[in-house]
């Protein structure tokens, strides 16, 4: 199977057809830049009581309905944030974690080992995280994964994946689940090759399009030069 088609069967089976990948990361490249995607999906009602806010190139999810927010610990967080030449996006709070760390002058891995899988019994979310750095001659790219053990749930694994950056067109990817069940089952394997061509708005247009409707919350698309910089922040929210 070529890359091409590897891409779009990944995307039909992990998201077309998929009712329930939770969570989900692809850091892709354009031909005029990088792209940053994160989405949120929710079944319960506290999940899908909540909407993406921009701010500059800073993104955070919201609660719709203050009235209605049951447990905001593991649904408001900063869900992108920035250095100079370094793009962050994770699931959950842990954005800040290893923002803070990279500004103390520690590293992607160090940060994350200060944090568990989310203490959400029984379905233990996994956080996922990824770092594009783009400061010297070859950017990089770090995706992380924690998720509970197997055998005793009150243990983290810890994967760490360094993969080259994926050519113009394609994005790595990472989601928290692999579909629908009870408990929900986590990501298994590596970071999946997901299409990533067009613009941003068409991006936006088509992962929207393919995640659920009954289940998706937020998308957001973002948009970054080949330097690095930050050009736009589109979302989309089921709630506006």
């Amino acid at each position: 199977m070529d890359v091409r088609a590897e891409a779009e069967a990944n995307f039909a089976q992990r998201i077309t057809n998929n009712p329930y990948p939770g969570r989900g990361i692809v850091v892709g490249r354009a031909a005029d830049g990088f792209r940053l995607i994160y989405w949120i999906m929710g079944r319960s009602p506290n999940s899908q009581n909540r909407r993406f806010v921009a701010e500059g190139g800073s993104l955070r999810t919201e609660p719709v309905d203050l009235s209605k927010v049951e447990d905001p610990s593991l649904i408001i967080y900063e869900a992108m944030l920035e250095l100079p030449g370094i793009q962050l996006v994770t699931n959950g709070d842990q954005t800040r974690t290893i923002f803070e760390a990279l500004q103390a002058g520690g590293n992607f891995e160090s940060a994350l080992t200060t944090r568990e899988r989310e203490p959400d019994a029984p379905n233990y979310t996994p956080r996922i995280s990824a770092m594009l750095d783009v400061r010297g001659e070859d950017p990089s790219l770090a995706l992380s994964i924690l998720k509970a053990n197997p055998f005793d749930p009150e243990q983290t694994d810890r994967f760490t994946y360094r993969p080259a950056l994926p050519a113009p067109g394609y994005g790595v990817c990472l989601t928290t689940y692999e579909g629908d069940g009870s408990p929900l089952p986590s990501f298994q394997g590596e970071p999946r090759i997901l299409p990533c061509e067009g613009s941003a708005e068409s991006l936006l247009e088509r992962y929207w399009d393919a995640l659920d409707e009954g289940n998706r919350v937020s998308l957001a698309v973002k948009s970054l030069t080949p330097g690095g910089e930050t050009e736009s922040l589109q979302i989309k929210n089921r709630h506006p």
